[in-house]
């Protein structure tokens, strides 16, 4: 491989404000010439491009370890950024080559120079979070300036157009981190360009999920659009919605991130206090964007003129999405999730993106209450005209006298319980409007029994 690949030691650089590679070491400006970089021009090594524009842009100090392509093999590397009046200075340590991880699925891993062989227009990557860590100057052409959605969520670059299934190639693909192709999406910049997404896992030297690295490529047709979401449907009220999010998210992203960045030492050890101080602060973070996703759907499902999508899908691969998202918290407390084998179908008519939404809710309630060690068990049913899936726990059930207002707005049985009291009044009421329903069966000690049902599809 590469001589850097091997080396011991750390390489320093430096770009200037506009993010050029003005002087570096032998084995950085060695592996910025491979990546098609010169030194003088723009620092052409996107994930440590990435590092050193989210330090300057937040005016602090950044360490990460990082994995980048280097030929047919991939390098560790961990990167310090020190921003400055003058631009940003890199510390580059690690150097140690191996040969591209495939996959948690097992499907071949792809890099940078697969996707060039590919009919991409532009390429694309995310972190774990699915936050944008780099674009390719070929996106400049259609989308403008590329460094106001670096740092941002994927989502807030493309919104996800359903396949003909009411699917979304790349929500099962993240759920189960493996590759996916034919994502179409339309591009959140004037115009609605719209384009096809491809995508690859990254996976890190512990063998964990690091993010997707992925083409667009140029559609000549749009695709067909869904009704407008929550924050997309017409009239001024839904202005509240797009304010609160331009106010209110990005902020929280960086405090949440920043958060978790001192929370884990990252960039060396602090006191234990101060680390838990910073663990507090980001799960406060949290909890005011799960506020704000809650009031943003609150006032969707509550306009006169709110219509869900009804559809034909696959309840039983529906739940499976829902439990694959919810596997880490669940693993987390040692709790096993019994999901609908992967060959177990039940047809039902509704909108994919709602019906998963709500099945996240009742799966992630199941897993918050349920005791550690313990099960949580996903069940689809036909019940005549009816599809069903069943969420059960064991954890301490609910009195008969408290289910009903467990439905209701803002209501929460304990006022020690986490969330905001909306999640199921928003489930259920999305439930309705596609022609179901949910319900629950309970008894104190007993753990708890919610049941989504859907129209029957054929």
């Amino acid at each position: 491989m590469s001589g850097a690949a091997a080396m011991d030691g750390t390489a320093f650089g430096r770009l200037d404000r506009e993010g050029r590679l003005v002087s570096a070491d032998a084995a950085l400006a060695d592996l910025n010439a491979r990546a098609g970089g010169v030194t003088g021009g723009a620092l052409a090594i996107p994930q440590i491009a990435a590092l050193a524009r989210l330090a300057q842009r937040l005016g602090i100090h950044v360490s990460r370890s990082v994995i980048a392509a280097d030929g047919e093999r991939d390098l560790e590397l961990r990167v310090q950024a020190e921003p400055d009046s003058d631009g940003v200075s890199l510390a580059v340590g690690g150097w140690v080559g191996r040969d591209a991880s495939p996959p948690a699925s097992g499907a071949r891993a792809m890099r940078d120079h697969d996707f060039q062989r590919a009919a991409a227009d532009w390429l694309w990557e995310t972190d774990q979070a699915l936050r944008l860590t780099s674009l390719s100057p070929d996106a400049v052409a259609a989308i403008g300036a590329i460094e106001p959605f670096v740092g941002q969520p994927l989502t807030g670059l493309f919104r996800f157009v359903e396949s003909g299934d009411g699917g979304l190639p790349i929500l099962n693909a993240l759920a189960e981190h493996r590759r996916f192709e034919d994502q179409a999406a339309v591009v959140r910049v004037e115009g609605g360009l719209t384009v096809t997404l491809t995508g690859v896992p990254l996976i890190d030297g512990n063998g964990r999920f690091a993010g997707f690295r992925g083409t667009a490529e140029m559609r000549e047709e749009a695709p067909a659009a869904p009704p407008p979401s929550a924050d997309e449907n017409i009239g001024v009220p839904d202005a509240f919605g797009r304010q609160l999010d331009r106010a209110l998210r990005e902020p929280l992203d960086k405090i949440v991130a920043g958060a978790h960045s001192i929370e884990a030492q990252l960039d060396g050890p602090i006191r234990t206090d101060y680390a838990e101080y910073a663990g507090d602060i980001a799960r406060a973070g949290q909890h005011l964007l799960a506020l704000i996703d809650d009031l943003v759907d609150l006032q969707a499902v509550e306009r006169d003129d709110f219509v869900a999508e009804v559809q034909a899908l696959d309840l039983a691969d529906v739940a499976r999405s829902a439990a694959g998202l919810l596997s880490v918290r669940a693993s987390e407390k040692r709790i096993k999730i019994d999901m609908p084998a992967d060959d177990e179908t039940l047809p039902a008519l509704g909108d994919y993106k709602r019906v998963l939404q709500i099945l996240v809710n009742l799966v992630g309630n199941a897993v918050r209450y349920a005791p550690e060690e313990s099960q949580v068990w996903i069940r689809c049913e036909g019940e005549g005209d009816l599809a069903a899936v069943v969420v059960a726990d064991q954890g301490r059930g609910i009195a008969p006298e408290d289910q009903p207002r467990m439905f209701e707005k803002f209501e929460r049985l304990s006022a020690s319980e986490p969330g905001t009291g909306l999640g199921l009044y928003i489930a259920r009421h999305l439930a309705r409007a596609m022609g179901g329903d949910i319900d629950v069966d309970s008894a104190p000690g007993q753990g708890a029994r919610f049941v989504l049902t859907l129209p029957a599809g054929s």
